[in-house]
C-alpha cells in the first residue's frame, strides 16, 4: 500500500494540536480563577480562599508543564512536514510568533516562578501581581495565536507574489475578519473550561466530604460563572457562524449537510452525509430552522456544497457531526448551569448527590466541546490551508516521503502517550491528596522546588525531597 505524506502529515497534524488543544484552554481560563482567588485572599484574609488558590496553583502547575512540552514539539512539524508553508507564510507567522514569545513567554516565564514558589518569600501584593501577570499573559498568548490563525481562516492584508505572502497591511493582517469572533469564542471556551473542571472537581470532594466550606465556596462561584458564560457562548456562537456564512460558506454548507444552495433550509438533528453521491441519508430535521439561526430570516439562503467542486468540498462527516456534538455539549452546559440556579433555593446546589454526580462527569465536556470545535474549523477549511490561496497539497514538504511521515507520526504517538500517562497519572495524585494536606511552602532548602511540576506537593514528592539530606550525608 502506497502511503500518502500529505495524508499522514495531516493526521500527525491533526493529532499533536488536538493533544496540545486541551492544556492551554485549561490554563488559561484556571490562571484567572486563580488571579480572582488570590485577590479575594489579598482582600479578605480568609485562609478559604488562600487554600484554594494553593490547591488550583498546584494543579495549574502540573497542566502547564505538560502544555509546555506538548506545544514545544507541535511547532516542529512545520519545518518537517508543511516546509513550502512555512517558507511562503514566514513574513506574516514569523513575525506574530516572535510576539508571542517577547510578549506572552516573557511575561509568564519572569512571573510563574513568584506564583508556583514565592508564596511567603514575597508580600501578598507582589504574589496577587505575580498571579494577573500570568493571566495576562495566558491571555496574550491566545491573542497571537488566534490571530495567526484567523489570518490561515479568512486572509487579510496580505498578497501572495510567486508563492510568498507579503504584508500589504499589519493591522488588517492582524485584525482580520474573523479575529474578534473566533478569540471571543475561545476565551469563553477557557473560562468554561475552567468553570466545569473546578465545578466539577469541588463536586467530587462535596460528594467524599472533603473540606465542605472551601469546595462549597469553589462550586458556587464556578455555578455563577458558568449562569453567565454558557448562555454568553451562544450569542458568540452565532456571531461567529454569520461571520463564517460570509467568509466561509463551504465550511457553513458542511456544517449543515446542504448540498444545494437553496432557501428554506432544515435545521438537521440526524443525517448520514454520503459524500460520493452529494446527498444525505436517513434526515431528521426541524423546517427552516437552519436558515432562522444563520440568516436570521425564516426563507434565509444558505450555501451547497454542490456550488464548488468536489475537490475543494472538505470532508462533510466529520464536519457535520463535530458541530452537532459542540452545539450539543454547549446545551447541556447551559442546563447544567441553570439547574444550578434552581438549586440554589436552601443551599441544595452542594447537597444533591445526583447534581453533584452530573458537575463531576460534566467536568470532561468543554474538552470535547473544544476538540470538535476545532475539528469544526480546520476540516471544514480543507482542502485549504490559507483559504482560497493556498491547499495543503501546496503546502506540505516536496521532499517528505510516505515512510518519513509515517515514522513521525508513531514516534510522536508514542512520546504524547508517555507524556499524558505520566502527566495524568501525577495529577490525579494530587487531586487525591486534595486540600488537606496542603503544604504550599516546603520548610527546608532540601525541599525546595527546582521545577514547575514540583509545585505539586504529592506525598511521592516530597518524601523524595527528605531523602537527600540523608544520601549527602552518607558521602
Amino acid at each position: 500500500m502506497e502511503l500518502d505524506p500529505l495524508i499522514l502529515s495531516r493526521i500527525q497534524f491533526a493529532f499533536v494540536v488536538s493533544f496540545h488543544a486541551i492544556f492551554p484552554v485549561f490554563t488559561i481560563g484556571l490562571a484567572s480563577y486563580i488571579a480572582v482567588l488570590e485577590g479575594l485572599a489579598y482582600k479578605t484574609r480568609n485562609p478559604v480562599w488562600l487554600k484554594l488558590s494553593s490547591f488550583w496553583t498546584t494543579v495549574f502547575a502540573v497542566v502547564f508543564g505538560m502544555g509546555v512540552v506538548s506545544g514545544i514539539v507541535m511547532s516542529f512539524q512545520f519545518g518537517t512536514n508543511w516546509s513550502n508553508f512555512s517558507q511562503a507564510s514566514a513574513n506574516f507567522l514569523g513575525p506574530m510568533l516572535s510576539y508571542e514569545v517577547i510578549t506572552a513567554f516573557f511575561l509568564e516565564a519572569a512571573f510563574l516562578g513568584v506564583l508556583l514558589f514565592g508564596r511567603d518569600r514575597v508580600p501578598p501584593g507582589a504574589h496577587l501581581f505575580a498571579a494577573i501577570m500570568v493571566a495576562t499573559g495566558t491571555f496574550i498568548s491566545s491573542f497571537w495565536i488566534l490571530s495567526a490563525n484567523s489570518w490561515m481562516q479568512t486572509p487579510a492584508g496580505t498578497e501572495l507574489r510567486d508563492g510568498i505572502f507579503y504584508v500589504t497591511s499589519w493591522s488588517e493582517a492582524i485584525f482580520n475578519p474573523s479575529f474578534q469572533f473566533r478569540f471571543a469564542h475561545k476565551v469563553i471556551a477557557s473560562f468554561l473550561t475552567g468553570g466545569f473542571v473546578v465545578a466539577g472537581v469541588s463536586a467530587w470532594y462535596l460528594l467524599k466530604g472533603r473540606e465542605v466550606e472551601a469546595n462549597r465556596k469553589a462550586l458556587s462561584m464556578c455555578l455563577w460563572l458558568l449562569l453567565i458564560l454558557a448562555p454568553a457562548q451562544l450569542v458568540v456562537g452565532d456571531f461567529h457562524g454569520l461571520n463564517t456564512l460570509e467568509h466561509q460558506p463551504t465550511k457553513v454548507a458542511a456544517m449543515e449537510g446542504n448540498w444545494e444552495t437553496s432557501r428554506n433550509v432544515p435545521l438537521l438533528l440526524f443525517a448520514i452525509p454520503d459524500q460520493e453521491n452529494q446527498t444525505n441519508h436517513y434526515e431528521i430535521g426541524v423546517p427552516s430552522l437552519a436558515s432562522l439561526i444563520l440568516t436570521h430570516e425564516w426563507d434565509g439562503e444558505i450555501p451547497g456544497l454542490k456550488d464548488v467542486p468536489v475537490a475543494e468540498q472538505p470532508p462533510v462527516a466529520i464536519v457535520f457531526w463535530s458541530f452537532r456534538i459542540m452545539v450539543g455539549l454547549g446545551m447541556l452546559m447551559i442546563l447544567f448551569a441553570l439547574t444550578g440556579l434552581v438549586l440554589r433555593a436552601g443551599g441544595r446546589y452542594w447537597q444533591a448527590p445526583w447534581f453533584l454526580q452530573g458537575m463531576r462527569f460534566m467536568s470532561v465536556a468543554p474538552f470535547i466541546a473544544v476538540l470538535t470545535g476545532w475539528f469544526v474549523t480546520e476540516f471544514g477549511r480543507a482542502p485549504w490551508l490559507v483559504y482560497g490561496m493556498m491547499t495543503q497539497a501546496e503546502s506540505v514538504t516536496p521532499s517528505l516521503t510516505g515512510g518519513m511521515a509515517l515514522f513521525t507520526l508513531i514516534g510522536y504517538v508514542v512520546v504524547y502517550a508517555l507524556v499524558f500517562t505520566a502527566g495524568v497519572y501525577y495529577l490525579m495524585r494530587v487531586l487525591y491528596e486534595g486540600m488537606e494536606n496542603d503544604k504550599h511552602e516546603p520548610d527546608t532548602q532540601s525541599e525546595r522546588a527546582k521545577r514547575p511540576m514540583s509545585a505539586a506537593h504529592t506525598s511521592f514528592e516530597l518524601q523524595d525531597s527528605k531523602e537527600q539530606p540523608t544520601k549527602q550525608g552518607g558521602h
